[in-house]
């Protein structure tokens, strides 16, 4: 074998090798790294539960989630009870909190009965607070939720958030001037039928005064994510009447 061949073999098996090392290191560093990333997962989502029913760090016009050292401890303080919705039946669940809704989501289009449907009870100056996640698609990717009610389905918290909608436009829904909108928005309409909240562009009421309307005003230059809010606050809390019915009649 020339010299030549002899280097380009050895070229090949060290680009081999190189190869190999790297994967293993990518593979060491992702294993490494996974319980740090589901623990921030879990304090993202006691956050985002806590916020919905006003336990947070809001300052003058910002949303703000309580400190993530302190996530755990309040989120034991404020949510009484976890449990989880099932084809008719609720059971208790310590950590339903941590149950992937877009899992679930996907489940339900195929099984409906077999989808698991999380919901937190919490108490925050001797008020109920009913906290339930939402699910759903903006203009470019995922978009998210959390809403607090009270027994009677009208809204006492919201928090949005989202995986790329554009910045200044979809991307608001993470926004207090936004979110806080809801606040006092019925879910019902006047006969108790379910009938969710509207993200209407053209609004008549642009101060939102007007809270039995089951509409909150658009963010201009964003239709589609505001569609996507208005669809998965449908699709999804529309789900949990059942259990305010029987909450209502017991």
């Amino acid at each position: 074998m020339s010299n030549k061949t002899d280097s380009n073999v050895y070229t090949i098996i060290f680009a081999i090798a190189m190869v190999i090392i790297v994967g293993a290191l990518l593979a060491f560093t992702a294993a490494s790294l996974a319980p740090k990333i589901s623990e921030n997962q879990r304090i993202e989502k006691q956050q985002n539960i806590l916020y919905a029913m006003g336990v947070n760090n809001n300052d003058e016009g910002s949303a703000v989630f309580v400190d993530a050292g302190e996530a755990q401890e309040l989120f034991s303080k404020y949510i009484t009870k976890q449990l989880v919705m099932q084809n008719g039946n609720v059971t208790e669940d310590a950590e339903a909190y941590l149950i992937d809704i877009k899992k679930q989501k996907t489940i339900g289009t195929n099984n409906p009965d077999e989808r698991k449907l999380p919901i937190f009870l919490g108490d925050k100056d001797g008020k109920t607070y009913y906290v339930i996640p939402i699910y759903g698609k903006g203009l470019w990717d995922a978009i998210w939720g959390y809403v607090s009610v009270d027994k009677n389905m009208v809204i006492q918290g919201a928090y949005f958030d989202h995986k790329g909608e554009t910045p200044g436009l979809g991307a608001n829904i993470k926004e207090r001037f936004f979110m806080d909108d809801f606040i006092g928005e019925h879910l019902l309409d006047s006969n108790g039928n379910f009938k969710g909240v509207d993200v209407a562009k053209g609004n008549a009421d642009p101060k939102n005064e007007n809270k039995t309307d089951n509409e909150v005003d658009a963010i201009a230059g964003a239709t589609i994510t505001g569609n996507g809010v208005t669809a998965m606050i449908k699709s999804d809390l529309k789900l949990y009447k059942p259990y305010f019915d029987n909450l209502k009649n017991n």
